[in-house]
Formats: structure tokens, sequence, C-alpha cells
């Protein structure tokens, strides 16, 4: 029997709309098998070496009973978080898919860490990403062998990651890291912060499954259809019921957390072993103008049992140094207004002025119109939501921007630096006691200080070495707004602003000026602890009390201590004290080993040309025996406010001491007291910065200046514009940064 024509299309019509359909629900993609590392542990024998080495030096320096100084990176994302995730798309450049098993085996031998964890976006750990997650991480350390002695130990998290629109509802981005692995010493799921405020639900902004399987099947040479299943299981994951006790939710549902609070209170009802690490608090890629930490001083969104280390430096640029500049006026009832350049910095409202004004008057039309535009452009860039600013002047390159919006005098600042949110301002911060309006004393933040890398392409610690700047550093995101998902749409350079009106989901990536942002991608910090030993619990022990420090990618040694504690102890950094005399502290460090090219031979041996060419580009932690110079010792004194509103600038001060070091390549110690304690009658917060004298790095100068005028970088070449082969090296001084001393007047 033959079917007729007219069935015979309808049949294949419906086989045609069910396969794009299909293609539209990720069916025909597979989701992959979780990986397992490849390669097996370091040998002892490399381990021992490396921990001699160290040990070496800290007697050379006069340190005679060391413990003993680890170097790691808790915060690394694999292709998990969705945006590593587009990073890893053939239509961006990238080369598949990055595991936990690659961030293993990278760690092992490309970057020779001691320890790191996990950190993906909650927000897209659907339940089996999440499993998976936990079986390698669990595989990885089973790799490691000794309990006390491991060569690698690998601990569990998430990143907790809050956008918000306006500085009022803005909390920023916060890594849960877990000491234990064991069932049930663990969350069930991990705790998303959930979308933005004022974002559509997931599925209400996805484009219809005919739509996305259209899209799948016609791209999927290029990745289109990995993405199109990426976001149909992300999508496919319900928000989890809210009012309902941690462990009898589903286990299949997204656990969310809107504010800081509700996330310490999830943890304090889960009961683990877990700390919470505030990062990129300044990072001006996200983090709306205007924003600052005042607001997270409080009972409910700071929990010191939870947050005690802060990470002030990762490959997304630098969060110590607070400036007083203003990026953008706020009256007390709320009203937004753009600063006047000054404090050596060009706000970049005021440019989005200067711009429009320009075209206004190169298209002949009188000075006062023009003047008139260039204000309401300033006060539409403020008006912006969401970082929206360089939204409102159409039609603008990187270079019309020139240098505004950056800390022009900072070390390897982040993208438009929110000074309010920097680490000295927020250890700077107090507040009275909400009680008898007595000054806040103790009353603030007390953090210690790491670095890490915010890898996004499972490589722990890539700061090991300044090369490969396309697959260490996050720069491949300026490819990634010439794609169809990150295209916006093409505007014309007029001569008159408009306001803000762009969704948060369309346009997303020219909002965040993702573009110009891509410049200041850095390889990354790491966090090193002075620990007691090698194990899990040890390196805890060290995080907890904060005997930890942050580099800016390179290992140099660092010891920061008060010789005067009470019964005469030394106290390392990190501590808290109070003292009825003025305090006396010494500070040892030594710089880095010199690189030596390629890999070692346990490195080589450990890993596959291939996977040693994908993973570490043949370049690895590969020490010589020369040890670069330090220049000096900075010392930075913070007094915390004695009450709200006390003015901030006068209670950083930085650098508050410098003492020069000879270039010895044993290293540098001074030693300090301050004088001006006891009379302060205050607060006060010490640390150090050990420096070592200019070397190389990648985006050192990420904006290129070629040629200034007025204070103002006019002609630039920006590192986003370069092609991702070019390393765009720099100058720059690499440093260490030591955890703060803590010190209170005792009275007598």
């Amino acid at each position: 029997m033959f079917l007729g024509k007219r069935t015979l299309g309808g049949i294949l019509s419906i086989v045609l709309l069910g396969t794009i359909y299909a293609a539209g629900l990720g069916l025909f993609v597979p989701a992959p098998e979780a990986e397992s590392p490849l390669a097996p542990a370091v040998k002892p024998a490399v381990v021992l070496s490396r921990a001699q080495r160290t040990e070496e030096a800290a007697r050379t320096i006069g340190i005679f009973s060391p413990k003993q100084v680890l170097f790691g990176d808790l915060h690394v994302h694999t292709t998990f978080s969705f945006d590593a995730f587009l990073l890893s798309l053939p239509m961006v450049g990238g080369v598949g898919a990055h595991p936990v098993a690659d961030a293993c085996d990278y760690a092992r031998y490309c970057s020779a860490l001691d320890f790191w964890s996990i950190n993906d976006h909650a927000v897209t750990l659907s339940p089996r990403r999440w499993a998976e997650t936990v079986k390698s991480v669990r595989e990885c350390n089973a790799i490691s062998g000794s309990a006390t002695q491991p060569d690698l130990i690998t601990y569990l998290g998430w990143e907790w990651t809050q956008v918000g629109p306006t500085p009022e509802l803005h909390w920023g981005h916060k890594n849960v890291v877990l000491r234990d692995l064991e069932d049930g010493s663990i969350p069930t799921r991990p705790i998303s912060a959930g979308l933005p405020p004022g974002s559509p639900d997931v599925e209400d902004v996805l484009p219809s499954p005919f739509l996305m399987g259209l899209y799948a099947l016609t791209t999927a040479s290029e990745g289109g259809d990995e993405l199109v299943a990426y976001t149909a299981e992300t999508a496919a994951v319900r928000d989890c019921p809210v009012g309902v006790p941690v462990r009898e939710l589903p286990t299949d549902c997204r656990e969310t957390a809107p504010t800081p609070k509700i996330l310490f209170e999830k943890l304090d009802e889960w009961g683990h072993a877990a700390m919470v690490i505030p990062h990129g608090t300044a990072w001006g890629f996200y983090t709306p103008p205007g924003a600052s930490w005042e607001k997270q001083l409080t009972p409910d969104q700071h929990d010191p049992k939870w947050q005690r280390i802060i990470e002030i430096y990762s490959g997304h640029g630098n969060s110590e140094e607070y400036r007083p500049f203003l990026e953008v006026s706020i009256t007390a009832d709320g009203k937004r207004g753009c600063p006047e350049p000054g404090n050596n910095y060009l706000p970049s409202c005021w440019r989005a002025g200067e711009i429009i004004e320009q075209r206004c008057l190169a298209a002949n039309n009188p000075a006062v119109s023009c003047a008139q535009r260039a204000a309401q452009a300033r006060q539409y860039f403020v008006d912006a939501d969401r970082n929206g600013g360089a939204w409102t002047v159409p039609g603008t390159s990187v270079s019309d921007w020139q240098d505004s919006g950056q800390c022009r005098n900072c070390f390897q600042p982040a993208f438009n630096l929110r000074p309010r949110s920097t680490a000295q301002y927020i250890l700077a911060l107090g507040r009275g006691r909400p009680d008898d309006g007595e000054p806040a004393g103790n009353d603030h933040f007390r953090f210690g200080f790491i670095g890490s890398s915010d890898n996004h392409s499972a490589r722990p610690g890539t700061g090991y070495k300044e090369v490969a700047r396309g697959e260490f550093t996050e720069a491949r995101f300026a490819d990634f707004i010439e794609t169809p998902l990150g295209q916006s749409p093409e505007r014309e350079p007029v001569s008159a602003s408009e306001p803000m009106t762009q969704e948060f989901n369309s346009a997303i990536f020219s909002i965040f000026e993702t573009e110009r942002g891509a410049s200041f991608f850095l390889t990354g910090g790491l966090a090193a602890v002075h620990s007691e030993g090698r194990s899990r619990q040890a390196i805890w022990d060290a995080l907890q009390r904060r005997e930890v420090y942050g580099t800016s990618g390179p290992r140099i040694l660092l010891w920061f201590d008060l010789l005067n504690g009470p019964g005469g102890v030394p106290l390392p950094m990190g501590s808290e004290v109070e003292l009825d005399s003025g305090p006396i502290f010494q500070v040892r460090a030594v710089g880095s080993f010199e690189q030596k090219p390629g890999c070692p031979p346990d490195a080589l041996t450990a890993l596959a040309p291939d996977r040693m060419n994908r993973l570490c580009q043949g370049e690895c932690y590969n020490p010589g025996d020369r040890r670069r110079p330090l220049s000096r010792i900075e010392v930075i004194r913070i007094r915390p406010q004695k009450y709200p509103g006390e003015e901030i600038s006068a209670l950083i001060e930085d650098p508050w001491q410098v003492f020069p070091c000879s270039g010895d390549p044993d290293g540098c110690r001074v030693a300090f007291t301050d004088p001006t304690f006891l009379n302060s009658n205050r607060d006060t917060v010490y640390y150090v910065r050990a420096i070592e004298r200019p070397s190389l790095a990648i985006a050192a100068d990420p904006l290129g200046c070629e040629d200034s005028a007025n204070g103002r970088c006019t002609e630039l070449e920006p590192c986003s514009s370069r092609p991702d082969t070019e390393d765009c090296l720099a100058e720059t001084e690499q440093r260490a940064w030591s955890s703060p001393i803590f010190v209170g007047r005792k009275e007598r």
C-alpha cells in the first residue's frame, strides 16, 4: 500500500518539526560522562624537595621553626559555569569542555599547587553537574595518597553569584568552600543567589524550542547544539520552595539565598564546616557605580563565623586599594549626579558628556546646545542601572572612552574600580553599637587576605608564568561579542545620548562594557598559608586563623609577626590582640624563583604530550635556582571608624612606612613600631606588602597608552584589540600582601 504525497508530506513535516523540537530541548547532545583525572600523584621526593627549598629560604632569613608555606587557588571554574562554557565553544575560539578532571591534572603538574578548590557558579550547577563535581573532586583527592602527606588537597565548593542593578540591591560574589567530602558532611546541593533582582525567569526569556532547535541544527559545527543542550538543562531546574528546612527540600531543585543573611542562615542549617570568601568586591565589570560595602557591616549581612578571609586579587585585577574619587555622586534622597574630574580620575559619566559634546560641535551645532546635550549625557549615564551607562552613548569604540573610569595610580586595578568596595575601605569601616550609640570599638570587619585566579578554563594557579594570554586569562571575552550570542545591534555615533532602556537580558555584554573590560584580565594570584602540615585539616586551620597571605601570582615567601604579644609571645599575621604598649613588628620576605622555560621532568612523564599541550600550553611551574630580588617592603596602617560617617580617607595610610630592600636574593628583613598607637586611643590594623623588582606581565598596561594630554590617555592600543596570540606584556611590580594584624588598645 502506497501513501499519498500529501500524507507522506505531512509525516515528513511532523518528523522535521519533531526533530527541530527535540534539538531545541537538547536531546541530540547527550550529557557528557564525567571524566576522571589522568595524572598520577606527584612523587613524594618532588613534594619533599619543594618543601625543603622553602624551609631553607626561611632559615636563611632567620626563621628557625618555620611552618610549611603552601600555595593554592581557592577560586576556579570549569565549563559547568555558564561564562566558562561560553568561552569553550568553537564559535569563540574555544577548544571544548574543561571539566574538574582537567583542573585536577593542571593543579598537580602545570601549576604544581599544594591545594585548590572548585567554585563553579551555583546558579548553573544542575543536580547532574553537582553530582559529577563531587565525584571528580573525590577522585582527585583519592589520587593524593597519604591523608597526612598528600601531594595535592582539593576542596569542594561553589560560587554564590549575586549582581544587583543598583548599589542598594548589590551584594557581590562570594565563594563557599567546604572542608569535608564525605556524604553527610556536605550539602545536598550548592546554594545559589538566584537570578539578579528584577530579572525574568530563564524559561520566560528563552526562545521557543523550535527556534532553539533551528539554532542548534544550523550552528552545530560551532557548538550551538551544545549551547542549546546546556541551556535546556539549566532551565529545567526549578528553584526550591521558600521556607522549607534545607534537609527537607527536594533533591532536584535549585536552592537559593538572595542575600548574605539568608546564605549564612542556610549554612547554619546545614551545619557543615565551610567558609565564605568574598571576592571581586571592587570589580566595576558588574558592580554598580556608587556601590559600598558599608551596608554589609551588620550582624545580619556579615557573620565572622563564616566570613574570615577576603580575596583581594585575581585574574580580574586588584581590589585592595582605596582612592577618594567618586564614580557617581548620590544624595541622601537617592538622586544621582556626575562628579567632575579630579583626584587623578576621569569619571566615565563625564567622558560620556565629552563624547556627545565633541560630536555635537563637529556637526556645527551651537555651543550652548552642545553643552546642554553633554549635561544630558552625563545624567543619562549615571541614571542607568546595571552598569549600563556606556549604552547611553551610541556607537562608541573602546578608544573613545580613553582611560575614564580607571584608577590611574593603582597596582593592576580591577576594571572600573569601585573604591568604596575595596579591601582597604572595608577594613576602615566601623559602626556604632545599636544599643547605646557608643563608638564602634571592635565592631568592624576583620578579614585575612588571599589571592586566587578566578580562572574559567579549569586551570588553578595560572599566574606561575606570564604566557598564553588567550588560555591563561579570560581575554577571549572580547571575542565573544563578535559572535551571534554576544553581538549587539549596530548603533550610529549620533550627537545625542539616549536613556538606558535595555532589559537585563538584552545586549548584556554591551551593558557590562565587555570589550573594554577584557583588556584588564590578568593571569591571577595565589593564596598562601602558614600551615602546621600538608593535611586537609592543617590547611583549613590556617585559613580559619587567617594565617594566610595573597600574591599576584609569583610564589613570594612572606612572614609578618607582632613581636611583643601578650606574655612576650610573637603572633603571626591574621592575629587579633589588645596591647597596653606600642606594637613592635617584624617582616621577613623572600622573592619568588625565576622560571625556566618548559616543564620539569616529573610533569613531562606524568602527562601525555597532547594533554600537556592542551592544559599547560607546554609551560609549567619550573623554578630555577635564582630568586627575584625584592625592591621594598610597604606598611599600610588603617584605623577603623569610631563612628559611622567618620571620613575614611584620613583613616587609610598607604603607604604608612616604606623600607627599601637591598636586592639580596636571600630576601629582606625589617622591623618597625608604632609610637603613636597608645595616644591614638583607637583600634589599628597593620599589614604589609613585599614588592619584587619590575618584571614583565600580561596586561600590566591594559590600555597601552601611546599618547597623553592633561594627564589623560588620549591615544591607546588596548589589550582587547590585540590578537590572543599576543601576550600584551608590560612591566609591573609583582607582590605579596600579608593578612592584617588587628591591634586594640588595652586599658591599663
